[in-house]
């Protein structure tokens, strides 16, 4: 699908061709739309490729006049388990007239764009305009962060209680998002530091402080990934030998269970067996109280020692 827009009276709105100073959004082009991506805007394949591929990471390409940004941006979808986090890679083709944004699905940063919910937008000035889609993106990985950290709290609490595996198979899925957003947002910053160096595309003085704040938001998430990553690693960590000290005080039990419950068989099997008569039998054998008496002692000491000691707890 592709959509033109174009900033009117401060206004990002849609239009119904293209026109010079036009933002061209593509989202998951078909191939008739790729060949006329290719053939009227003389967009290079290699460009098209590399902002519909899923593994694709974040990086800067330079060809015939034109500029691919290749940026990682979250998403977050609910799944059967919950909501499930992970980055996709978005591609901004700088153009001598235009600007154009290739994304394999929809996601919410290229819509917030295109619905005008963001102020101060003017899509004919391509730079600024690549600076506030980075700064967006930068944006709502903080937020997905926060979000993820709140997901975890709620979820440690939940495990505090219960010890199910699902929250656990929930915090295991927490913990692989983490990862997937340290990697794009290193990944990003890498690109944004090759932005500020190496002027890849015009950069002017209004736009310096835009990026700064971009520069700012990207290293604060990749701090806030890397704190929210070690504190549920070792969460993680925690409950596994929590739940493993579970287990062993339930096996300790039932050890302790089952030493008292065969005292009372050791010691009728004793007087079950044939041995002799008269002289030569047991003591109290003829008594079926007596060696029930001695069992129940027998039981009742060695609950006692085994209490004592901590065996049941």
């Amino acid at each position: 699908m592709i959509n033109f827009y174009k900033t009117i009276g401060n206004v990002t709105q849609p239009i119904s061709e293209m026109e010079p100073g036009c933002w061209i959004n593509v989202c998951a082009p078909d191939l008739e739309e790729r060949n006329w991506l290719i053939n009227s805007l003389d967009i290079p394949p290699e460009f098209l490729q590399a902002s519909l591929d899923e593994e694709e990471s974040s990086h800067i390409e330079n060809e015939d006049g034109q500029t691919l940004i290749i940026i990682d941006v979250p998403y977050a979808e609910m799944g059967d388990d919950g909501i499930e986090y992970y980055t996709m890679p978005v591609g901004v083709i700088s153009m001598p007239k235009n600007i154009v944004t290739v994304s394999i699905k929809d996601n919410s940063v290229i819509r917030e764009f295109a619905d005008g919910a963001i102020k101060g937008v003017n899509v004919a000035l391509r730079t600024r305009f690549v600076l506030q889609i980075l700064l967006r993106m930068a944006t709502r990985f903080l937020q997905h962060l926060k979000q993820i950290d709140k997901n975890s709290t709620s979820l440690e609490s939940l495990l505090r209680k219960s010890m199910k595996n699902k929250e656990l198979v929930q915090l295991l899925d927490l913990q692989k998002s983490l990862v997937f957003f340290q990697t794009s947002l290193k990944s990003n910053e890498i690109t944004i530091e090759k932005i500020s160096k190496n002027r890849v595309i015009p950069l002017y003085d209004e736009d310096q402080d835009l990026l700064e704040d971009v520069m700012i938001e990207m290293k604060q998430a990749i701090e806030m990934a890397d704190i929210y990553s070690n504190i549920l690693s070792g969460t993680m960590d925690a409950f596994a030998s929590v739940i493993s000290n579970n287990l062993n005080i339930v096996m300790k039990v039932l050890t302790s269970l089952t030493v008292v419950m065969a005292i009372p068989t050791m010691v009728f099997s004793f007087y079950g067996m044939n041995i002799g008569v008269g002289a030569d039998a047991l003591p109290f054998a003829n008594s079926i109280w007596i060696p029930l008496a001695i069992a129940a002692l027998i039981s009742v000491v060695s609950t006692i020692v085994l209490s004592r000691k901590g065996m049941f707890k």
